[in-house]
Order: structure tokens, then sequence, then C-alpha cells
């Protein structure tokens, strides 16, 4: 899956907030949000994909997830965040090299004949089998740890756990090693598709742990399979563990250059003298950002198309398109997943969530301390339907795609007003709960955040559709109205 990742920390963030987000481009795939109540997860897990069947604990935490909603190919749940305030988005596809991919194979699943040969697990369980589990970031990922150690995984991943005092971020490596690191409170960590980390304390990660963690023989794994293919002693899990493919400056490499870009515009000279380019190899994988970091700071980035720039595929530059823009029309949903720790327990988090696409579609915020969400967010069906976010939200984007020039700004006025009206009810409840103490309020707050979305929704593929009607090729104007 082609996904891009942005962690940041709590005094990175613009309010203290932990927050860890990702667009979800699983390929037009629906998408639903969905709670799961406590003690209703099965003790017996089968991987739709693998094959594998895992036992999982008997008692289990109530958690928010974005599953798809056919089940033909697994669960595919995205993101959530359980009732300990532990947020978890799983996964973004990373890239490996045949060093790695040789000394430690992928498990995958085969049959030969009558014989079936499980193989591991995958993104389409890692949320389902790890997240009801955990009561802090840190334990999310010693248990993805142990079941990598224990069951191995078919495919190379990366994921993010977050609570309200750290965020964690951990890759895999071959077919059971992985790699994670916390990151630090006045940074963000930005992530394309591939093996991203470009700095470790592996003597940490081996020893202590108090920053980083690894598996135990992580280096022994590498001396004993000559993966350390850097020439100096800093130790470069990018260069030891992940690709140097030409595909990446094309695919993965402009997208770090791009969000660096962003959060550090005055710290290079962009213009003149660029310390990287969209195909450098060397993009760092974290940055303190110049200023506090929103929510709209975060959702401009993953729907942005390199707007500024002589690769936007709506201008008319000679390298217009040239590499793989960040809001792809295939990104299933975006979720921004904040962890509030100023709050009390029963407000802390917060799901803000785009569903069908992040180009040109809104956010819409909604506490997760409920037992259901709206059904224009959790009931979206199969068949395309205006009864549900999701298929608006791919309207409206291949609409405005269509018709951009036109109706780029009636976009931008879309996500910019949900976004204003959301901030008010959010603050209107917070306030009103803190001081009731009534957390069931939190159910009507979804309720009415969601009405005022499927206004605003309903009034935008209005005029986008009367738009591209207008400027369709068999449309003329000679008083034929």
């Amino acid at each position: 899956m082609s996904c891009t990742t942005i962690l940041v920390g709590a005094k990175a963030s613009y309010d203290g907030s932990t927050i860890i987000a990702r667009n979800d481009d699983g390929g037009f795939v629906p998408k639903k949000m969905i709670v799961v109540e406590a003690n209703k997860q099965p003790t017996k897990y089968k991987c739709v994909i693998s094959h594998l069947e895992i036992d999982l604990p008997k008692k289990s935490l109530r958690y928010s997830s974005t599953p798809s909603v056919a089940k033909d190919r697994g669960l595919w749940p995205a993101c959530g965040i359980n009732e300990k305030n532990v947020a978890m988005t799983a996964t973004e596809t990373i890239t490996s090299n045949p060093l790695v991919k040789g000394s430690d194979p992928l498990v995958t699943y085969t049959k030969q004949g009558k014989k079936e040969i499980v193989g591991g697990i995958g993104e389409e369980d890692l949320v389902t089998i790890v997240l009801p589990y955990i009561s802090s970031a840190r334990q999310g990922v010693i248990r993805t740890g142990e079941l990598l150690e224990k069951y191995g995984t078919y495919e190379m991943n990366g994921m993010a756990f977050a609570d309200e005092k750290e965020v964690w971020w951990l890759e895999t490596i071959g077919g059971h090693h992985f790699i994670a690191t916390r990151v630090p409170d006045d940074c963000i960590f930005m992530l394309p598709n591939y093996f991203n980390m470009n700095e470790y304390d592996i003597d940490d990660g081996c020893g202590k742990q108090i920053n980083n963690i690894c598996s135990k023989d992580l280096k022994k794994y590498i001396k004993d399979n000559h993966l350390d293919t850097t020439n100096d002693k800093k130790f470069n899990p990018r260069t030891i563990f992940g690709s140097h493919s030409d595909h990446d400056h094309i695919y993965n490499t402009p997208r770090a250059w791009y969000m660096l870009k962003y959060f550090n515009p005055t710290k290079y000279d962009w213009i003149n003298n660029p310390p990287y380019t969209p195909i450098s190899d060397n993009i760092p994988c974290m940055c303190k950002p110049e200023r506090k970091v929103t929510i709209e700071d975060i959702k401009y980035i993953l729907s942005s198309h390199y707007q500024g720039t002589a690769y936007d595929p709506y201008c008319k530059e000679e390298s217009a398109g040239r590499y793989r823009v960040i809001g792809v029309p295939n990104s299933d949903n975006s979720g921004i997943l904040q962890i509030r720790g100023y709050m009390p327990k029963e407000l802390k988090g917060v799901e803000w969530m785009s569903l069908g696409g992040s180009g040109f579609t809104a956010c819409i915020p909604q506490y997760v301390n409920v037992n259901d969400f709206p059904a224009y967010l959790s009931k979206t069906t199969k068949e395309v339907s205006t009864d549900y976010l999701y298929w608006n939200s791919r309207i409206i984007a291949a609409l405005v795609d269509a018709q951009f020039v036109k109706s780029s700004a009636t976009s931008e006025r879309y996500v910019a007003q949900v976004f204003n009206e959301a901030y008010r009810i959010i603050n209107e409840y917070d306030k009103k709960m803190i001081k009731t103490k009534d957390y069931s309020l939190c159910k009507q707050a979804n309720d009415e955040l969601v009405k005022m979305l499927k206004e605003k929704t309903q009034s935008t593929l209005d005029e986008v559709l009367e738009t591209a009607s207008e400027y369709m090729k068999t449309r003329y104007h000679r008083n034929d109205n």
C-alpha cells in the first residue's frame, strides 16, 4: 500500500498533543469508521491473506477502527484509538533490499498441492491484534515485536503508536526483525514509502531501550549477514536495511523533500542553494518544525500535490506531474489521531478523519469515547451512495480534479469551513463536558459534527457538479439554457 505518514511530538504540536497521521492509500476500497467494544474481540484470529491463526488474549480494550467494508481481503483496520488513549496507525508499506530479504526471508503463504504453508502477519491484521491489548505506545512496540518474532511477516511495514506522552515509530526488517524509535518531543517524523530511519542509537536499542527498541539479536544479524554497507562509524538503518532504487526517486524521496520543505521553509535556502532535491537519498526522517504543527498543517500535507512547485500536476510547467504526489485519489482514508494529554481521560482521544481520498476532502473530528460513530461514517456501503461520506468524498474529488482551475477554490473553502465549524463544536463540547462531567455528551457532539459535515458536503457537491457540468465538452452557450 502506498501511504504517507506524519508523526508529531507533544512539544512540536500546537496544543501539546501527540499526533500520528497517515494516508491509507489502499486503492479505491470503501472504508468506514467503527468502534469495537471491550471484550468483543475473537480469542482466535485468522488472517485472510496468510491463513495464519493466532490466539488472542481473552480480555480486550474498546477501540476505534477504520476497516474495509468488504472483508474478502481481510479487515485492513488502518488506524484507531483505544480506551486507554493509545493510538495506532498501521501500516506504511516500506522498502528493503535483497541482502535483507535473502538473510531473513518474508513469511509468505504458499500452497503445494494439498499442502498449505501459512504465512505471517501483515497490514490487514496489525491494528486488530495489537491495539486492543496495549496501555502505552511503548507496549505497542513491544507487542508488535513479539508477534513478528513469533509469526513473522509477509511484507515490509512501518507503523506508529502514541499515548499522551510518547510517539513511537517501528519498521520491520525482513521476515522477523524490527527497529523502533521514540520520536523526540520537539520533532516531527516524516515517512514516504521507503525504509526511512537514517539515524539510530543501536546500543540503546539492544541495551537499556530508553528511546530505542529493536530485535535483541539485531547487531548479530547485521554482522552475520554482512548487511552494514556504510563507510563510516555512524549507524544508518536506511543505508543498511533500505532500498536504493531509481523508483524511490519518482515515488518516495519527492514526498520526503516536500514535507521537509513545508515544515522548514526558512531554515534552508530552497531557491538558490537547496540542501536537498526531490531525488536526494539523504533527506532526514526527522526535523524540528519552525512553528507549532496544527491539524490543518497535517491535513494540508496529506492532501498536497506539490503546490507552489514546478511538479504540481495541475500547473503548466514542463516538469508538472513528474513525481508521485502525496494526496492521491486512491487514498481510502486519512486518519489524524490526536491524544490531548491536558484533557480528562474521557476526552483525550480525538480522531480526525477524511474518508474517500485526501486531496480535496474535508477532515472531521470524532470523540472516540463512544460506543459507535454516526451512520454517515460507519455504515458505508460497497455500492456508490451519497448517503455516506466516503462516496461523497470520492465524487467531489473526481469532479474537482476534472475542473481544477474552476473548482479548487470551492474545495479549499469546503475544507476550511468544516475545520472552522469543527473547532467551534469541539471547543463548545469540551467546556460543557469538563463543567458537567457528563461525558456521554461525546456522542451528541459527534452527531452534531456529522450533521454540520453533511450540510457542507452536500452544498459542495452541488457546486462542483454544476461547475463540471457547465464545462462538459458538449456544453454550448448560445442561449440554450
